[in-house]
């Protein structure tokens, strides 16, 4: 039986070596590239074809999430397991909404990772045990979050609004116009109902989508406009 091969994305050196040690000391893996960002999981995933992605969402310029989008639209065949911090059910409902087969916190033991990995080889979805009960969690949870309503495109585009990002610097990473950002913009804003920038950054804290922590929460991005 020939080796899973292995595609890791996370933008620390060190958490990658870590991982790719753990991974690469169970029989029958085998990592054949790494990647620290979206567009270079795209390219390395072209150029190596993978049997997995191990993917983080937290990287620098667009997400995680916006890369699974963009290798599924290349290859409707590739399976990505989503390795992440985010443990809300928000993150992992939008990661399966782009095509990720499967969606495990770091905070889970390793061997969830490992059994991960071999179930997401063979075409299986994998969940670990407590995103698993986060999703049952929301699915029986009145009323529905706001972000409920957005695709996953806009939610990408919801998060980095929230980080602060531009109109222009969105539509560079996301290879975009301007002119649908903006589009984009204007569709969140009715379909969560948040009159200004302001109200997004919250709905995104609310949602779990980006940490209050790591927000200047008085920079201009917070004021009405």
């Amino acid at each position: 039986m020939s080796d899973i091969t292995i595609l890791l994305v996370d933008d620390h050196p060190i958490v990658r070596e870590g991982y790719r040690r753990l991974l690469e000391r169970q029989p029958g893996y085998r990592m054949v590239a790494e990647a620290s960002d979206a567009a270079s999981a795209y390219e390395a995933y072209k150029s190596v074809s993978p049997d997995v992605v191990i993917m983080d969402l937290s990287l620098p310029g667009a997400s995680g999430l916006e890369a699974v989008r963009h290798i599924r639209q290349w290859d409707k065949r590739a399976h990505i397991l989503v390795f992440t911090m985010h443990g809300g059910a928000a993150f992992a409902l939008k990661a399966f909404e782009v095509g990720a087969s499967g969606y495990v916190t770091k905070s889970s033991d390793a061997s969830e990772l490992i059994r991960a990995v071999a179930l997401v080889a063979k075409g299986g979805r994998a969940l670990s045990d407590d995103i698993a009960r986060e999703i049952a969690a929301k699915r029986l949870a009145q009323p529905q979050s706001l972000t409920d309503e957005l695709g996953p495109r806009e939610t990408e585009i919801l998060r980095l609004v929230a980080l602060g990002k531009t109109t222009d610097e969105i539509a560079e990473l996301l290879r975009l116009s301007p002119k649908t950002i903006q589009n984009y913009h204007y569709q969140i804003k009715s379909k969560v109902g948040a009159p200004t920038d302001a109200h997004l950054v919250w709905i995104a804290i609310g949602a779990g989508l980006v940490n209050a922590e790591s927000l200047d929460l008085k920079s201009p991005i917070t004021a009405n406009r």
